[in-house]
């Protein structure tokens, strides 16, 4: 969770930004990732929003088809809603094949994903590279589900699209750059992620007022592909100019950064 104790008006605001964006179900590609770039365009309006498409190949990884999610439950025989993606993003595997039809729970048990030592959480799981379906869930809900028929949908698309990242330079009087890079592919986890969205932006809004020595490059990318495409996209000008770098995640606890 992000600490709720704001001290200032500048904390205010970033709790603001993260109620707006917690909601937005983010991948490693898709339209929640552009509707968050966007947000964040509004807060910094010289942020560069880019793309590459689909079959991009960034040194030895290339760049999958575009995954998006309209809804996903698992009901019972009643009509019951037992898994709900509107609920909660999480409750469905990042980059799940679309898939609507019944099955037992032996079957659907392959398809479940929850944590035993922590019964309450829904855990996050994804996809990317390998076709498959799944639900996360509860462990406690799990243990509950009835040995019966089940019903099952998951109304995604997977398509020829673009993996979207951004980035801003705020320039000094040296062409020296401090990079700083955040994360933008995880759906509502608050603090693995959405904290780092937030304090970067904010970070970029503060330097962007400031009479700066160093120039600075704040880099908004989906996870571990979107730094590789950015790093085959910038590699000679990263390789001349950087000098320090830091990557912001999991900075909205109270534990030491």
């Amino acid at each position: 969770m992000i600490n709720k104790k704001i001290k200032n008006n500048n904390g205010k605001i970033m709790f603001e930004w993260a109620k707006d964006l917690f909601p937005i179900c983010r991948s490693l590609t898709g339209e929640g990732n552009r509707k968050t770039l966007r947000y964040i365009k509004n807060i910094l309006p010289n942020l560069k929003i880019k793309y590459v498409k689909s079959g991009y190949k960034a040194f030895d990884w290339v760049v999958p088809l575009e995954w998006n999610i309209k809804d996903a439950y698992i009901k019972d025989l009643k009509g019951k809603k037992i898994v709900n993606f509107k609920d909660n993003n999480l409750h469905v595997m990042g980059y799940s094949i679309p898939i609507h039809k019944k099955v037992n729970l032996n079957d659907l048990q392959n398809h479940l994903f929850s944590i035993k030592s922590m019964p309450n959480a829904i855990p996050y799981k994804t996809s990317y590279y390998k076709s498959d379906w799944g639900f996360c869930i509860e462990h406690k809900k799990r243990k509950t589900l009835k040995n019966d028929f089940y019903e099952i949908k998951i109304d995604s698309n997977l398509k020829k699209g673009q993996l979207d990242y951004a980035d801003l330079i705020i320039k000094g009087k040296s062409k020296k750059e401090i990079l700083i890079s955040t994360y933008i592919c995880h759906p509502s986890m608050a603090n693995n992620e959405l904290s780092g969205i937030i304090v970067t932006t904010m970070i970029a809004k503060w330097l962007s007022e400031k009479k700066l020595f160093y120039t600075y490059r704040f880099v908004f990318v989906p996870e571990t592909l979107g730094a590789i495409v950015y790093i085959k996209k910038n590699l000679e000008v990263l390789k001349k100019r950087t000098i320090a770098g830091y990557v912001l995640s999991c900075v909205g606890d109270n534990n030491n950064y």
